[in-house]
């Protein structure tokens, strides 16, 4: 048969050969182009390809970045979100440190604070010793005005420093993001219920945990910054007064020989700074008396 009857068989043909060709794609498991493009009808958010961290990175190309978002200003929310921190210092009288520290347990027992963190240092011995002691306390910050007014009448206060630190955007932001990245968890599990292929279904699989991880990320952000806004923190220190004869040390006598001999010869070397100038005088005044009597 010649080259010519055989493209004119083909194009009588060509029907067939399409139909062939289509039937090959399905029989190989629609994971090539055909795959591509049946999932890329159902969802045009994502294309095949992998990734083992689709879902984050589905969310950075949408110009979502969880846990990344840090701007706090929001003017247009009326609740504002605030997070409190603060360092207070007192110094305590002289034998009156473990008074002092019972009243301290009694204010957060009866504010049903936290106490997360408790050290407690002696310093000296004897009549010189003096006790420190710091202390870390999760507050509710419905209480906070009250316990801190409390703890400022345990001794005399030395320092105090608050600081209040608006959060109000960065939470906005993650309830928003948190919003998205559901709709977009939705949407993987809808293409998972209609895909026909096993390879799309592992593929969607692997997204559809990378979305719930993304997610429960996000989450736990959220509830970490409810918890510091919830329960302020109060960094509490106690010093006790130093006793009067802290620095009240005796001579010890090797310095006392040390000064003796350190004056002795500062004397010698005054000694023999003078005597030229004594020989000098002593000539003058005989050249003086010997001038005279002539």
């Amino acid at each position: 048969m010649g080259v010519k009857k055989q493209f004119a068989k083909i194009k009588e043909n060509w029907l067939i050969i399409v139909l062939a060709i289509v039937l090959f794609l399905f029989m190989s498991g629609g994971s090539g182009f055909l795959g591509n493009v049946m999932i890329s009808g159902m969802d045009k958010s994502w294309s095949l390809g992998g990734s083992e961290m689709m879902g984050l990175t589905d969310s950075m190309e949408r110009g979502y970045y969880p846990g990344l978002t840090n701007s706090d200003f929001a003017p247009e929310v009326e609740e504002r979100k605030l997070i409190k921190t603060t360092r207070l210092s007192t110094e305590i009288k002289r034998g009156l440190f473990n008074e002092a520290e019972t009243e301290l347990k009694n204010i957060i027992i009866s504010s049903d604070a936290y106490l997360l963190n408790e050290q407690v240092n002696k310093y000296g011995s004897e009549r010189k010793s003096y006790y420190q002691g710091s202390y870390q306390l999760k507050v509710d910050t419905e209480k906070y005005d009250s316990v801190i007014s409390q703890l400022k009448k345990i001794g005399k206060v030395e320092s105090f420093n608050e600081n209040t630190n608006d959060v109000t955007g960065r939470y906005t932001n993650l309830e928003i993001e948190i919003e998205v990245e559901k709709q977009r968890l939705l949407r993987y599990e809808e293409i998972y219920g209609s895909a026909k292929s096993v390879s799309d279904k592992i593929e969607l699989s692997d997204r559809i945990f990378n979305q719930e991880r993304t997610i429960k990320y996000l989450e736990d952000s959220l509830k970490n910054i409810d918890q510091r806004i919830d329960y302020s923190t109060i960094y509490f220190s106690m010093n006790e007064e130093r006793s009067e004869y802290y620095d009240i040390v005796f001579v010890k006598l090797s310095s006392l020989i040390k000064s003796f001999i350190g004056s002795f010869n500062n004397l010698i070397q005054l000694i023999f700074v003078l005597i030229p100038w004594g020989i000098a005088l002593w000539i003058i005044r005989f050249g003086w008396k010997f001038f005279k009597k002539k």
